[in-house]
């Protein structure tokens, strides 16, 4: 077996092994363009979404090395009532195992020769070296470059490859600020899908990243790829990650609650199908039996903090409202994918939402954060930043939140008070719904501890914001009601006329009742803190 051809199907064998989600029709897509003006394919998708994973299921298809029937017979791919497998020119059986294919992972070479200048020499005499080895009867130089070796291959084979690059971006990811690294990658791209030989060499080749293509100066070494990306999915959406019913088949068989695996890792709409989980989460949450986040394992996570570091104008009022729930909009579609060329707010969240960190909305062209999993990573990427304004914000509100699981009513009206006159503009606090958005900024800090929830459904009525806890940590339930120009305990009073907690009561019993009010004469808060008892 080879490193990079010849590797066999053995990776494919261990997800087999596991729980397997059936993605198999993504190879019959990639059937569909092979040799054809679309046979390239490039999709990126965030960190934990799947992307080696696909890519090792078609390199056990393709590779002649093996036999991998067995690994999809009973796989969708191969159902012979797909209407793809009537066509033959796409069909399962035509292509499985047919192809000299190429794997590679970038992240190998930029593990292991990150700081080498000659990383790029590295990586084309490593692979150069393994396909010449595979082909030990054809006479080929070690000089020879890699597009030149692969056109010996086919000239005396009359084979072509199938190349799966995984994580093709990692070099412009982690070398970007080494230009003559870059230009000499670009090259090397070029070399490949830019020649007059790549037609006749390559099959497909399908390359996997976190950045969409992105041009390289007045050149794009990579412009005749089709392109899918976490916010224009096209076709391939279904791929990106676990369906609404996939994981509802995966909560059933595990006895899992679908709603907590909803709250923690959905959140990403893809066009016509849908919601789409992260599927590492929930894969982890199955195996740990535990709803809890998983995102934090990645490691992005110092980038991130010094993305949100940045200095641009509007970046705190946009994570502040998106922490508490809000949409932003944000350009996603135009953003020129360079991650070492952030100038702006725009950029700033494009890239973020690239990342996975936001979900966006091809309706309403806004972002928003997807879930409690990535909600609860972002309020610790804001609380061990470089931000004061954000840090500070995040510091009073889990302050403000202990005080009210401590039922001090004086400190959390202070608290209310302080909020209203630092953080919100007074003149437009006139009524319930102003109170009602100080409250959920305020508690700003909660969401990573609890899913606020406006005007949930409760007994007779809505209380106006609920605190739901995401961890069975003994915490309780909040429900706030607030009022204006009236009494905290006429606030509570509703509470409980209105047998807001009856419907609640029914998951548990562990409810905190908070009644607020605002007296805009005074501009003065005042609170009312029960423990619910039925």
């Amino acid at each position: 077996m080879g490193i990079y051809i010849n590797r066999g199907n053995m990776s494919f064998v261990g997800a087999r092994r596991g729980e397997y989600v059936d993605k198999s029709e993504l190879i019959l897509y990639i059937n569909s363009t092979l040799n054809t003006e679309s046979r390239m394919t490039c999709v990126s998708r965030a960190r934990r979404f799947g992307k080696s994973m696909a890519a090792e299921m078609l390199y056990a298809y393709y590779d002649k090395s093996c036999d991998s029937r067995k690994l999809f017979e009973d796989l969708k791919v191969a159902n012979a009532e797909n209407p793809v497998n009537k066509n033959p020119e796409t069909a399962f059986e035509t292509h499985l195992n047919k192809y000299p294919t190429i794997y590679i992972d970038v992240t190998d070479f930029t593990s292991t020769c990150h700081d080498n200048k000659d990383i790029i020499k590295i990586f084309s005499r490593t692979i150069k070296k393994d396909i010449r080895e595979a082909y030990p009867d054809i006479a080929i130089s070690p000089r020879t470059d890699l597009m030149g070796t692969l056109v010996k291959v086919y000239e005396h084979t009359g084979e072509q490859f199938v190349l799966i690059i995984d994580e093709w971006d990692a070099l412009c990811r982690e070398l970007a600020n080494k230009p003559q690294i870059m230009e000499e990658y670009v090259r090397l791209l070029r070399s490949l899908f830019k020649s007059g030989s790549t037609k006749r060499v390559f099959a497909a080749v399908y390359m996997t990243g976190i950045l969409p293509i992105k041009q390289y100066g007045t050149q794009s070494a990579l412009n005749n790829f089709q392109s899918y990306s976490m916010v224009n999915p096209g076709k391939l959406a279904g791929y990106f990650g676990f369906t609404k019913d996939e994981v509802y088949v995966l909560c059933e068989k595990y006895k899992m609650s679908y709603q907590q695996m909803k709250k923690w890792y959905d959140g990403y709409n893809m066009g016509e199908v849908g919601h789409i989980f992260n599927p590492t989460s929930v894969m982890r949450a199955i195996i740990m039996n535990t709803f809890d986040n998983y995102w934090s394992q990645t490691s992005s996570f110092e980038a991130i903090r010094n993305y949100i570091n940045m200095d641009f104008d509007g970046v705190k009022q946009t994570i502040e409202n998106l922490l508490i729930g809000g949409e932003e909009s944000v350009p996603v579609l135009n953003y020129g994918n360079d991650q070492n060329e952030i100038n702006s707010r725009d950029e700033l969240f494009a890239l973020l939402t690239h990342y996975g960190y936001f979900a966006y909305d091809n309706k309403t062209q806004k972002v928003h954060i997807p879930n409690q999993e990535v909600r609860a990573e972002l309020l610790q990427v804001v609380k061990t930043g470089n931000r004061p304004e954000l840090t500070r914000l995040i510091k009073d509100s889990d302050i403000l939140l202990q005080a009210t699981l401590a039922m001090d009513e004086e400190y959390v009206a202070e608290a209310l008070d302080t909020f209203h006159s630092q953080y919100t503009t007074p003149r437009f606090y006139n009524n319930e719904q102003a109170l009602r958005a100080l409250v959920r900024y305020a508690y700003i800090g909660a969401t990573g501890m609890f899913v606020p929830m406006e005007e949930l459904p409760t007994g007779k009525g809505f209380a106006d914001v609920a605190f739901i806890p995401v961890f069975n940590n003994g915490s309780p339930v909040i429900l706030v009601e607030l009022k204006y120009e009236e009494t905290a305990d006429t606030a509570i009073s509703q509470i409980k006329d209105r047998r807001y907690p009856e419907k609640l009561a029914q998951l548990t019993d562990n409810l905190l009742l908070v009644g607020i009010s605002y007296n805009k004469e005074t501009k003065k808060h005042t609170c009312k803190i029960e423990k619910y008892s039925a």
